[in-house]
């Protein structure tokens, strides 16, 4: 090995050694700042403009849950708002801008999560007089019809493989510039496409809100390899035991509360069985 390689390489080991001691200390700093006894605030990591899950005119759910928990822990609410995207959880909540996720998918491996709060599954969206007859994503109905779905999501390899003309939604947007998931489902109202498969909680909400509503089906029968079940939690930052210890106090107490609230916004809830235990539109005209 030449000399100027040498020294190259001694350059980069350098570097590489400072790059991960800066993030050994990061790491222990984190670990070492002590857990809140007692909270002034309740302070909200969330998406400003992504509805019906949270907006800045606190019109979503999980606004709605958030105002629960403020008023138990007897504390002013206020957020953090952030394109809910890659590098969310560093922003905000590593960051310690905030202290809570209202909605976090069970196993997320960026937070400490709660006990679930709800469950939910993907959803196939049709116009009231579609011809489509299908309750899972290998139903030949489905053989080249052009189905909408957001790309990266468990639903594309199946659609595909059944023979579908997928018509494909970019995942990783910035909310407060686009909505894909909203488009795929007014492609669906407006005849662009023939029906769109869409998580349970964005399924209920914007079709309802379509002239006429759409049809939604929660895939519950869905017989393909798909995984279109999903358990949502709270997260939190690793190391805050006794705030995980409140929340999952307060899931448990007030599940009912949680459950009439998903269900005002057409979440299609989702028992341990895996079969759906509450459907119902978001209610018509109601924007909240």
């Amino acid at each position: 090995m030449r000399q100027a390689d040498i020294g190259e390489l001694g350059r980069v080991i350098v570097s590489l050694a400072m790059a991960v001691g800066l993030a050994l200390c990061t790491t222990m700093a984190m670990a070492q700042v002590p857990e809140l006894q007692t909270r002034q605030h309740l302070r909200v990591c969330a998406d400003g403009n992504n509805l019906p899950f949270s907006n800045e005119a606190g019109e979503g759910f999980e606004n709605r849950i958030a105002e629960m928990m403020a008023d138990e822990l007897d504390v002013p609410l206020s957020y953090v708002y952030a394109p809910q995207v890659m590098g969310f959880v560093r922003n905000t909540l590593d960051s310690r801008m905030c202290d809570v996720m209202i909605g976090a998918p069970a196993g997320y491996e960026f937070v400490q999560n709660t006990i679930e709060y709800y469950r939910s599954v993907y959803t196939l969206i049709l116009p009231k007089d579609s011809d489509i007859d299908a309750t899972s994503l290998n139903d030949t109905s489905l053989q080249g019809r052009r189905i909408g779905v957001i790309a990266e999501t468990p639903p594309v390899t199946a659609l595909r493989r059944v023979g579908a003309d997928v018509e494909s939604y970019p995942l990783q947007v910035d909310t407060r510039v686009r909505a894909p998931v909203r488009d795929a489902i007014e492609d669906v109202a407006e005849g662009v496409t023939e029906g769109a498969v869409i998580w349970g909680p964005l399924a209920g909400y914007y079709a309802a809100r379509q002239t006429p509503p759409l049809t939604v089906i929660p895939l519950v029968d869905d017989t393909s390899d798909a995984q279109l079940e999903y358990r949502i939690t709270m997260g939190i930052r690793h190391g805050e035991p006794q705030w995980r210890d409140w929340l999952n106090d307060f899931i448990a107490r007030r599940q009912s509360d949680i459950n009439a609230i998903l269900v005002d916004y057409g979440v299609p809830l989702v028992g341990q069985d895996g079969q759906l235990i509450e459907m119902r539109g978001a209610s018509e005209g109601d924007d909240s």
